[in-house]
């Protein structure tokens, strides 16, 4: 049955007019999406209101559409487009970089769009849960070279950590012991408290010292140092998030809306 577009449906029956603009843009820039990545998206956007999980984000990267294209597309809105170097593979699951020399460019200034160290969020869902093949590597951030303004996070480096970055990393770093790299990681930083959750259970707490962030735009799939892409990762993302600070219930809802996204695909984790 068509439902008229004035109803704010269209002739699938998705209807929050977020996830139709969202749609509307992975068409026009060349993209398509199959009617259940369409029910998923427009279920994650209606619970993420619902949850009050929607306002505080800035861009969601839902890696939908197998395609350039289509996961370029920024959820939230029609700014922060991001733009893939080569080297990417884009399946039904997911977004994988090379691990050697891939990146995408969210075009996203945490400290000129809002945020600081004791204001923002940054996640990634990981379908990888191999250890990184290097001490040092980044599955998104920003940063300068001496890491004193950097948001970032990695899941899994071979010595078994993962961290999560709100400014300066030598006094501002949350970490803790992963074995396991798959999952959907989410460092936030409501308050001077910041606190790195994964699948919607804090693994760290960690009280901020005053600090600046990141002032170039933020890298997923490598870090972005002072411009330079640096610090790359191999792991596969299904979803990507950059925003204001998550309470410790908004990132506990976060995730089961995400996992729920993902369960939708068959690609949970």
């Amino acid at each position: 049955m068509f439902l008229p577009s004035f109803m704010g449906f269209d002739k699938a029956g998705f209807g929050d007019p977020d996830a139709l603009a969202f749609f509307a843009r992975v068409t026009a820039a060349g993209g398509s999406l199959t009617l259940t990545e369409k029910s998923a998206v427009n279920t994650l956007v209606i619970q993420m209101k619902a949850d009050g999980t929607w306002t505080p984000m800035k861009a969601i990267y839902p890696m939908v559409g197998a395609s350039a294209a289509a996961c370029a597309q920024n959820l939230k809105s029609s700014s922060f487009t991001g733009t893939f170097t080569s080297g990417w593979t884009f399946a039904s699951t997911g977004v994988t970089p090379n691990g050697t020399s891939a990146y995408m460019n969210t075009g996203f200034v945490p400290d000129t769009n809002g945020l600081t160290y004791d204001n923002n969020h940054i996640s990634f869902y990981s379908r990888t849960s191999a250890q990184a093949g290097g001490i040092q590597y980044y599955d998104m951030g920003a940063g300068n070279i001496l890491g004193t303004n950097n948001l970032a996070l990695y899941a899994r480096r071979n010595d078994n950590s993962a961290s999560y970055d709100s400014g300066n990393a030598s006094t501002n770093r949350g970490t803790f012991t992963n074995t396991n790299g798959g999952g959907f990681y989410c460092g936030t930083a409501p308050t001077t408290t910041s606190k790195y959750f994964k699948n919607g259970t804090s693994q760290v707490s960690k009280s901020l010292t005053s600090s600046v962030i990141a002032n170039i735009s933020i890298y997923i799939g490598a870090f972005n140092e002072n411009n330079t892409n640096a610090y790359y990762s191999s792991k596969q993302c299904a979803l990507a998030s950059i925003g204001n600070g998550l309470t410790d219930t908004q990132a506990s809802n976060f995730y089961t809306a995400v996992q729920a996204f993902q369960t939708t695909l068959s690609r949970q984790v």
